[in-house]
């Protein structure tokens, strides 16, 4: 009776396979690796093998004889029906069985002897089964899967953990840093136990939320779950908190392989800013009946950041285009001493109904206490990820670097130029790249040389004597804490520096446009939206000195307006880098996604990526940040 359902289960596993156009038998691994390239086989000893990840066969041989879920294709009477019903009462009757023995292959195993034991063992549910298992190693490629591969190796060898995949690079390195351990640190058997024990009760509410449907693993939505809430305090979470937790972050699950790209909003709709405020007098929504209050949260004082500074003067600029309307509060980590979950705790504890967290740093607070906290509308200023339960905003300053670079392409003394970037982060080496290719479009032979304010052991002074370089691209904006800081393109000159252009950013157009929209009811929340703004939008621009000759000041301005007018792209076309390898194509241009996740310098650039051990702990904090939410980012340096 028993083999004959599970030959009804293996005969609908064939008809629904070849009705997808699918294999519907069990994949061999000789087949599969004869397209592969091997590197070396080893010996992995005996192993508690999850069922779910026995996939097929060693050999062609019996590979026929089972449906694709394992499940028997061969009719009574036969010699491989009665073994495996002999089989079955032996399991149900004695409770074990003999290892089977099989390979592993991109952690996804094949059984050389066993396959009707593993089929008893699928048809009666169990969760895995012990065997002899040998690792087929291929070689090391530039395929997604080959990397990750890689990473589980050595996860691997220090937990003996199996039963968790991740679908992005970093993963498994960022879930060893969130668990608490080491990269190279054993896990004892109690550790091993207790994340197998907190693992396996997630992962059943996630499959029982449809979760083997998404593109998206249970490993993907453990590790998101863990970067908002600590791996100690879920570890013995109640059954209820933990299914409470699951539903809140669920919206968020699906979404977390999709790109950047999918959600991004280039530019914004007209501003309204005729009548605005008699416009929104005759907007009915429940924020009009009570006080407004805005909060805009930072990591550092204004007198110590020029990022600070140009974000509290988007607030001023709400202040007065608002006027009464509204009520903004700045809060500041450096002031209060409060970190970034208990500062947006004091912003929510305010009652502040719009809460802007302009660094990147609160990614992870803004979206665990929007989760927490549905009514609160919660803004980050990031680029890297979209959000259902936050919306997130950048700009596109790399188009006013471009600019820039045009400039010190014209003006250059010796074809050299320096740069200083900041954090080793998203945006940072577009915003490099398109300075280089600026300045190589008005100069085809400057190098810039690339000077990185956020590694310790870099000294701007030494490399501007040793390479003899005068003109410097420095900081975007001054800081109060030292008015003679050099800032923007610059001449250095025997009486002075000679300015030339400063990037700047114009934050209080993006604060106005999102205050209006949410007083006009347009926050929505079924959509993940990424603001990525650029010089169209006014929240980028440069200004230019009269410094420059008449000549370079009015191509700048035609190339802004090109730029303006999406007729120009700093990356469009043919693209060499250092290595010499060409990205982009010639009638073409980057996409979104290439440009904010780029991680390479251009070709006429001189310099590297700093190395993680050299950098400050403000850089370190950023590009954890990064890795935590999105962990491909950052592995580069590192």
């Amino acid at each position: 009776m028993e083999y004959q359902a599970a030959l009804k289960l293996g005969e609908k596993a064939y008809r629904n396979a070849v009705a997808r156009g699918e294999y519907p038998y069990l994949p061999a691994l000789d087949e599969i690796l004869s397209c592969v390239e091997v590197q070396r086989e080893e010996k992995l000893g005996l192993v508690d093998i999850p069922l779910d990840q026995i996939v097929g066969t060693k050999t062609t041989g019996r590979k026929n004889a089972f449906a694709v879920n394992f499940m028997p294709l061969m009719k009574r009477p036969s010699e491989f029906a009665d073994k495996w019903s002999n089989l079955y009462k032996y399991q149900t009757e004695e409770g074990n069985t003999d290892p089977i023995v099989c390979y592993e292959f991109i952690n996804r195993y094949y059984v050389q002897e066993g396959n009707k034991r593993v089929s008893v063992f699928k048809f009666l549910n169990a969760s895995s089964i012990e065997g002899e298992v040998i690792r087929v190693v291929p070689k090391k490629s530039d395929s997604l899967e080959n990397k990750i591969y890689y990473e589980y190796m050595d996860f691997y060898k220090y937990t003996k953990i199996n039963y968790i995949w991740f679908t992005k690079e970093g993963s498994f390195e960022a879930l060893v840093k969130a668990v608490g351990k080491g990269p190279e640190e054993e896990w004892t058997k109690e550790e091993r136990d207790d994340f197998s024990s907190t693992f396996f009760r997630f992962q059943k509410k996630f499959n029982e939320k449809g979760g083997k449907n998404l593109a998206v693993t249970a490993g993907d939505a453990f590790l998101f779950y863990l970067s908002l809430y600590p791996y100690q305090e879920i570890c013995n979470i109640p059954e209820a908190q933990l299914r409470k937790d699951v539903d809140r972050i669920w919206k968020e699950i699906p979404t977390l392989n999709a790109s950047p790209e999918e959600n991004l909003v280039m530019e914004p709709e007209d501003m309204q800013d005729p009548g605005i405020i008699d416009k929104i007098k005759n907007i009915s929504t429940n924020f009009l009946d009570n006080e407004i209050k805005v909060a805009f949260l930072h990591d550092r004082n204004v007198e110590n950041s020029s990022w600070t500074y140009s974000h509290e003067l988007g607030r001023a600029h709400l202040d007065a285009v608002f006027g009464n309307k509204i009520t903004t509060t700045s809060y500041t980590m450096e002031e209060t001493g409060l970190d970034t979950m208990e500062l947006m705790d004091k912003a929510i504890t305010d009652k502040n109904d719009i809460i802007f967290t302009a660094n990147q740093k609160f990614l992870g607070a803004s979206l665990k206490k929007a989760l927490e906290h549905p009514g609160v509308k919660i803004l980050n200023c990031s680029i890297n990820r979209s959000y259902h339960s936050i919306q997130t905003y950048y700009g596109r300053m790399y188009e006013a670097k471009f600019l820039c670079g045009m400039i010190a392409g014209a003006m250059t003394p010796n074809n050299k130029v320096a740069y200083c970037a900041s954090f080793p982060i998203y945006g940072a080496y577009a915003n490099a790249n398109a300075f280089a290719l600026g300045a190589q479009m008005t100069n085809p032979k400057i190098k810039v040389y690339v000077h990185w304010l956020s590694d310790k052991t870099a000294d701007l002074d030494s490399m501007l004597k040793e390479h003899d370089i005068t003109l410097v691209s420095d900081t975007d904006m001054i800081r109060f804490a030292n008015q003679n800081r050099n800032f923007g393109l610059y001449l250095m000159q025997e009486d002075g520096n000679l300015q030339l252009t400063v990037p700047m950013w114009n934050w209080g157009k993006f604060y106005e446009k999102m205050v209006h929209d949410i007083l006009a009811g347009n926050w929505n929340r079924s959509k993940a939206v990424n603001y990525w703004w650029g010089i169209s939008s006014d929240i980028i621009d440069l200004i230019v000195s009269n410094n420059l000759p008449a000549g370079i000041r009015t191509l700048v301005d035609v190339m802004r307006g090109e730029i303006f007018h999406e007729r120009f792209h700093p990356f469009q076309g043919e693209i060499k880098r250092q290595d010499g390898t060409i990205i982009g194509e010639k009638d073409s241009v980057l996409s979104a996604e290439q440009i904010i996740t780029m991680d390479w310098f251009v070709e006429n650039i001189v310099g590297d990526m700093p190395l993680f051990e050299n950098l400050t702990d403000e850089a370190k904090t950023l590009i954890h940040v990064q890795k935590e939410l999105t962990p491909a980012v950052g592995e580069s340096i590192q």
